[in-house]
């Protein structure tokens, strides 16, 4: 049982992510999850003024994992074009890992993200200065031809978006999809290649 002196912020997002899988964001409450840390709900409210500050927080925590890992592959040696298709491909199969195996969570996360849209629109910038550096860097090794960096950048995002928007989550077990995402890449790389 946690106490009231020792609980922390990640206690109580860990327990309102659980929450949230039993009882969808419709029903989850602040009792629930203080019920379920062994402290009152004035505990929780100590970390988070509000419920909605709390589903804003779960929801940022959630984008936040994202983040660090393509941060980590984005930053990693070698040519552009590999580290961008390894980005490219561990986006899709987080975001299909989520989808997929916690169908659950994930539909929760869709109605949190809906919630907090500034957070959203944060996390894609994330994404597209990720990507920019990148194409920033195969045009400085002539890897990639001269163009304007965060457009080319925000295009790449745009284009893979069947494989990493959750609006297309229900194609993304489809028996094919790998091949789908192969050739819109190959396509991506085309577009971006020096001659």
């Amino acid at each position: 049982m946690t106490t009231d002196t020792t609980l922390t912020a990640e206690q109580i997002l860990s327990a309102a992510e659980d929450v949230l899988r039993r009882f969808g964001p419709a029903k989850a409450t602040v009792v629930d999850i203080a019920r379920i840390l062994g402290v009152s709900h004035s505990s929780v409210y100590r970390h988070f003024p509000s419920k909605a500050a709390l589903r804003e927080a779960v929801t940022q925590r959630w984008l936040d994992q994202a983040h660090h890992e393509l941060s980590t592959v984005s930053n990693e040696g070698g040519p552009a074009s590999e580290r961008l298709q390894r980005w490219l491909t561990a986006l899709f199969t987080a975001k299909r890992k989520k989808a997929l195996d916690d169908p659950e969570l994930f539909a929760t996360y869709m109605v949190l993200v809906e919630e907090n849209s500034g957070l959203v629109d944060t996390h894609v910038d994330t994404l597209v200065d990720q990507i920019a550096r990148m194409v920033a860097e195969g045009i400085e090794t002539k890897e990639f031809k001269l163009a304007h960096i965060r457009n080319t950048a925000r295009a790449v995002f745009d284009a893979t978006g069947p494989f990493h928007d959750p609006a297309y989550a229900s194609t993304w077990s489809t028996p094919d999809v790998d091949d789908r995402f192969d050739a819109v890449w190959k396509l991506v790389l085309g577009g971006l290649k020096a001659k």
